[in-house]
């Protein structure tokens, strides 16, 4: 699996107001997401690193208590088992990277196929 169309992969809902789609290794999980605006994802934490870029649009992240509004060319990380959250405040497009790979993605991936 060298390459990824991430333009026909199908589409993942993850949370309300996030969806997008996925690819995975074994190491890691990639996604491009839309976040819709005033989506608030509550503050939660994950053994997974996490990288978050965003493309397009405003995304407000708290990391460790730390508040920086993220735009089109800024990237947030955080670390394995951070307190963090965020408020789109337009519509975004971001990419994100887990390592290690996501399982429960990958699992919610194979749902969202067998209901369609």
């Amino acid at each position: 699996m060298p390459f990824v169309d991430f333009n026909t992969k199908r589409v993942v809902k993850l949370w309300d107001g996030i969806y997008g789609t996925l690819a995975h290794s074994e190491q890691q999980t990639f996604g491009h997401f839309t976040i819709d605006s005033g989506t608030v994802l509550p503050e939660h934490s994950h053994f997974h690193e996490q990288w978050c870029h965003v493309l397009e649009g405003e995304l407000e992240f708290e990391i460790l208590g730390e508040k920086k509004l993220l735009k089109s060319g800024m990237t947030a990380y955080i670390p394995s088992n951070a307190p963090h959250s965020a408020v789109a405040h337009t519509q975004c497009k971001v990419i994100d990277c887990f390592t290690p790979a996501r399982q429960d993605f990958i699992e919610l991936e194979r749902k969202t196929e067998q209901d369609q």
